[in-house]
C-alpha cells in the first residue's frame, strides 16, 4: 500500500469512529448515568442515592431529576466518545498497518498489540474528560458541595481545589481498562469477523458462484459478541476507576486513596459482587451500541472507501 493510501486509510478510520462514537452515545446515555451510580455506591456515602435495578434506578431518575438528571455529564461524554473512538479506530488501524510490514496478514497476538497500543494511547488523552463525566453523573440534589455548573466550570474547580494531578485520578485502572478491554474487545472481533467471512465466502461460492460481503446483520452481531467477552472480564476496573474519580467530600479528602485502596475495601465489605455492580446497566447500554458503533463503522469505512475508488 502506498504511503498516501495508507494515511488515508487512517483518517478514513478516524472519521468512521467518531461518527459512530457520537451516534451511540447520544441513545446510551441514561444506562451510562445509572451504570456509574451505582459502580459508586459502596454503602458509605450518604450522597449517593440507592436503586434496586436499573429500571427502578431509570424511573427514580426521572422522576426526581428530570431529563437533566439522565443526561447528566452528556457533554464530556460526547466528546469524550466521539474523540476515543476517533483516535482508538485512527491509533489501532496505524498500528495495524506498521505490524504488517513484510507480513501478509496480522497474527492474533499482533491484533492483540496493536489494540493494546491504541487503548494506551487514548486514556492518557481522554482521562480528564472522563473524570468530568463521571463527577456530572454523580451530582443529584442531594449533594453537599457546590454542584459544578458545567463541563468547563467543573474543569476549572477541579484544578483549582485539587490540582492538575487530580484530572488523571483512575488513570491506572482505566489504562488496564482501555488497554485489556480494547485489546479482548477488537481481537475477538478481528478473529470472529475471520471466521464469518470464511464461512460466508464458501457458502457464497458454492451457491452462487460468488463471495457477497457481510450484512448490517454480521457487523451488528460481531459488535455485540466480542463486547460481551470484553465486559465480562474487565468490568472490575470500571468499578475502580468510578470509585477514584468520585468527588472529596466536604473535608476535601477523597473517598479512596488509590487503587489498592478501592480493591481492599471492596473485596472486604462487598464481596465479590461489589466488582460488578452496574453490570446490567453496563451490557443493556454497551452491547446494542457496540453493535451500532460497528454497523456505523463499517458502512461509512465503505463509503469512503467507494468514493476514494471513484476518484
Amino acid at each position: 500500500m502506498a504511503a498516501s493510501q495508507a494515511v488515508n486509510w487512517q483518517w478514513e478510520n478516524a472519521a468512521a469512529g467518531s461518527v459512530a462514537g457520537l451516534a451511540t452515545v447520544t441513545f446510551s446515555h441514561p444506562l451510562d448515568v445509572v451504570r456509574t451510580r451505582f459502580q459508586v455506591n459502596d454503602g458509605r456515602n450518604p450522597h449517593v442515592p440507592s436503586y434496586k435495578n436499573t429500571r427502578q434506578a431509570l424511573f427514580t431518575i426521572a422522576r426526581s431529576e428530570g431529563l437533566r438528571g439522565l443526561y447528566a455529564g452528556f457533554y464530556p461524554a460526547v466528546l469524550g466518545s466521539t474523540i476515543s473512538w476517533g483516535l482508538y479506530f485512527y491509533f489501532y488501524s496505524k498500528a495495524k498497518q506498521r505490524y504488517l510490514k513484510n507480513r501478509d496478514k496480522l497474527t492474533p497476538g499482533l491484533h492483540l498489540a496493536s489494540a493494546a497500543e491504541a487503548g494506551g494511547l487514548v486514556c492518557v488523552l481522554t482521562n480528564p474528560v472522563w473524570l468530568v463525566k463521571t463527577r456530572l453523573q454523580l451530582q443529584t440534589p442531594q449533594h453537599q458541595t457546590r454542584p459544578y455548573s458545567g463541563f468547563h466550570d467543573a474543569l476549572k474547580t477541579v484544578v483549582k481545589d485539587e490540582g492538575w494531578k487530580a484530572l488523571y485520578k483512575g488513570l491506572v485502572p482505566g489504562l488496564f481498562l482501555q488497554v485489556s478491554h480494547g485489546a479482548i474487545q477488537f481481537t475477538a472481533y478481528e478473529e470472529l469477523r475471520k471466521v464469518l467471512v470464511n464461512f460466508r465466502f464458501e457458502r457464497s461460492v458454492l451457491i452462487s458462484g460468488s463471495a457477497d460481503l457481510l450484512t448490517t446483520i454480521d457487523y451488528a452481531t460481531l459488535g455485540a459478541s466480542s463486547k460481551l467477552a470484553a465486559i465480562l472480564v474487565t468490568y472490575p476496573f470500571q468499578v475502580i476507576r468510578a470509585r477514584l474519580q468520585q468527588r472529596p467530600g466536604i473535608n476535601g479528602v477523597p473517598r479512596y486513596m488509590d487503587s489498592w485502596q478501592v480493591m481492599k475495601r471492596t473485596a472486604r465489605l462487598e464481596g465479590l459482587n461489589g466488582f460488578y455492580k452496574g453490570i446490567t446497566a453496563n451490557i443493556l447500554k454497551n452491547l446494542p451500541s457496540s453493535s451500532l458503533t460497528f454497523v456505523v463503522y463499517e458502512n461509512i469505512l465503505n463509503m469512503l472507501k467507494l468514493a476514494r475508488a471513484k476518484e
